[in-house]
């Protein structure tokens, strides 16, 4: 599986999938670019692409899509609030077919 991490998510999550290939934003130097030409960019590159930005349920068509959305629900980006939601973010991203959208939600840390 080929997955893709949103330049606002931890890059660190790439832990998450020790056997798969993960890729970032920064990596593949798409930083700063619309959102509608990341999904083109990324359209027939990866299997999933996780991201923090709710918007991307909406405001995309995501039907043309050849690649899922794993939209992660945390209070801040430091991978101490993911790490209680690795099993879940794996699961999602493993189970999210193409043009659908999967949303993770993390417990509040205090």
């Amino acid at each position: 599986m080929h997955i893709l991490l949103d330049e606002c998510v931890n890059p660190r999550l790439r832990l998450v999938f020790p056997d798969h290939q993960v890729t970032t934003v920064a990596d593949a130097d798409w930083r700063a670019i619309s959102d509608s030409q990341l999904l083109r960019l990324a359209n027939g590159r990866f299997d999933v692409f996780i991201t923090l930005d709710q918007g991307f349920a909406h405001q995309h068509n995501l039907k043309v899509l050849s690649f899922g959305i794993v939209i992660l629900h945390v209070r801040k980006n430091s991978l101490r609030y993911y790490e209680p939601i690795f099993d879940r973010i794996r699961q999602a991203s493993e189970g999210v077919n193409p043009g659908e959208v999967a949303h993770v939600y993390a417990e509040e840390l205090p």
